[in-house]
């Protein structure tokens, strides 16, 4: 399998947020949010920094080591996991919910960004290691989001009635019949039988979701050294029991986030919300919020339970494992625990990391450079062929299809198909009746106004109707770009946060993930259309 490559920038796709485009454009309004950028003078910065913080290594490397012993894994793996232990090893992070089968394909491509950028750090600083961490928030409780996949323009449910984190949930009669009717789907495509034999040898019966996801990423991208930790541990969370602490004396996270808010940009839309105490109580099939309602008295909601506030640290300091941070800690405890320099993220990861730093300042813990994860959108070159026959070129492809549709009419149409000339000669025929009127009486205008655009309306439903005939004449051209499109953006969404992996793999294999590392980005920032070549 060979691959050719379109790049064009992110503002070109009309897919990412303003407070992306700008972050990326390293506007002036952002840069009081974040420390520094993905440059070599700022990663060795970020090192130094790194370097003076107090990170237990070997307990990093003892919990690694226990949630690998009974997997079959890579010896760079094992070598990744091992030189942890050395003061001059750093991590690259992304992070994401164990999602069933991995998910939407950027789950894939965030994690091959980590090892892309690993690779290029030891070559460029070849005195440090660099190891790609694949942080594994099995804490979500979003089972709508979690329990589904996209495939073939549809969505597949996990029927479950566990409750409660999804990582700790069990693998099921239920999820077991999905991948059969997956692999029923699929049981012809060249690489099926290789796929649905690495699931079925994950996903067992009994398995958590959580150990059926790293035994996944473990078997899928092992070979390049990624190494999976589950946070979900006491001996992890227990270096976490003075911030959980204070967080239910002080509330401090709430006020550091706060004051943030009172100063972000106006024209962003804010993506973390931040409550009072921002921990979940987590046992078994619950895991909801800790609220305070007194000032020594505090519940989990939707259940029965109650805390003083000596019972609730009481708890945290003996078993750290009930807590859960949510979204305004989780990042504190994922860079308290890694000796972390570089976070890769999605644009709504990255939004609400930028209202994140008043919390590490106030913890004292170094904020990591932050990335943007690359985005993909995976076509065959005959695809890219009949688009350009149609007449487009590459960025026509995130254009909507009526924008597309009418385009094309227009380039290719012999015929005038709308009355602009019509309307602006009316314009001017309007503009001299409301200069009389107005000499008669200046009452007269609305009246005018709404003829005037009583005609102009009608023209433009005339413009609709002419486009409409026209079309029929074009029908081969519409229907091929009406399938380009629906190929290329399922959902009429950017394909990375529609489909899932499994049809690509089933497809192509193995090579695919080859392919997507090479073209991984590492400090450029492009959206990246990679065009599959069929070996003939």
């Amino acid at each position: 399998m060979t691959i050719s490559t379109d790049k064009i920038a992110y503002s070109a796709t009309n897919s990412f947020s303003k407070i992306i485009i700008d972050f990326l454009n390293n506007e002036k309004d952002l840069s009081n949010f974040y420390f520094r950028k993905n440059t070599i003078p700022e990663i060795e910065a970020q090192i130094t920094d790194k370097q003076k913080q107090n990170i237990d290594r070997a307990l990093l490397v003892e919990v690694l080591e226990t949630q690998y012993q009974n997997l079959d894994t890579t010896s760079i793996v094992k070598e990744n996991i091992s030189l942890l232990k050395n003061e001059k090893t750093f991590t690259i992070c992304t992070a994401h919910q164990p999602n069933i089968f991995t998910g939407h394909l950027y789950f894939i491509y965030k994690i091959l960004h980590i090892v892309a950028i690993c690779n290029e750090l030891k070559k460029t600083l070849p005195n440090f290691n660099f190891v790609p961490i694949y942080y594994m928030g099995s804490e979500d409780a979003d089972l709508a989001e979690l329990g589904e996949i996209n495939v073939d323009q549809s969505t597949w449910h996990w029927q479950t009635k566990q409750t409660g984190a999804v990582g700790r949930m069990y693998v099921d009669d239920a999820l077991l019949q999905l991948i059969q009717q997956l692999e029923n789907r699929y049981y012809q495509a060249p690489h099926a039988n290789e796929i649905f034999g690495i699931l079925k040898q994950c996903y067992t019966l009994g398995n958590t979701i959580q150990q059926a996801t790293l035994q996944l990423v473990n078997t899928l991208l092992g070979k390049y050294g990624v190494v999976v930790l589950i946070a979900d541990n006491a001996k992890l969370k227990a270096t976490m029991k003075a911030v959980f602490t204070n967080e239910i004396e002080n509330q401090k996270s709430h006020q550091a986030v706060s004051e943030t808010a009172s100063r972000f940009p106006s024209q962003y839309k804010q993506q973390a919300f931040s409550r009072p105490i921002n921990l979940f109580y987590l046992k078994n099939k619950i895991r909801e919020r800790i609220e305070q309602k007194e000032a020594n008295t505090f519940i989990v909601n939707n259940t029965d339970l109650t805390f003083t506030k000596n019972e609730l640290i009481t708890l945290i300091n003996s078993q750290p494992e009930l807590i859960s941070p949510n979204v305004i800690l989780r990042g504190l405890y994922q860079e308290t625990i890694l000796p972390n320099i570089m976070f890769i993220g999605g644009g709504g990861e990255i939004a609400y990391w930028l209202q994140l730093k008043n919390v590490f300042d106030m913890y004292a813990t170094p904020y990591p450079i932050l990335q943007l994860r690359n985005s993909f959108t995976l076509g065959t070159e005959k695809q890219k062929e009949k688009w350009q026959q149609i007449g487009f070129v590459i960025n026509d492809l995130f254009e909507n299809i009526n924008d597309l549709e009418k385009k094309h009419v227009l380039a290719n149409s012999n015929n005038s198909i709308n009355t602009d000339e019509e309307k602006t000669a009316i314009n001017e025929i309007y503009t001299t009746i409301l200069d009389k009127t107005n000499q008669i009486d200046a009452t007269l205008k609305n009246h005018v106004l709404a003829l005037q655009t009583k005609q102009i309306n009608k023209l433009k439903a005339l413009d609709k109707k002419m486009l409409k005939k026209q079309k029929q004449h074009f029908s081969t051209a519409l229907q091929q770009i009406q399938k380009i499109k629906n190929d290329l953006f399922p959902n009429q969404q950017l394909q990375e946060r529609f489909d899932n992996i499994v049809p690509y793999y089933a497809n192509y294999g193995a090579a695919i993930f080859d392919q997507i590392l090479v073209h991984s980005n590492t400090v450029e920032n492009n959206f990246t259309l990679l065009w599959l070549i069929e070996n003939k």
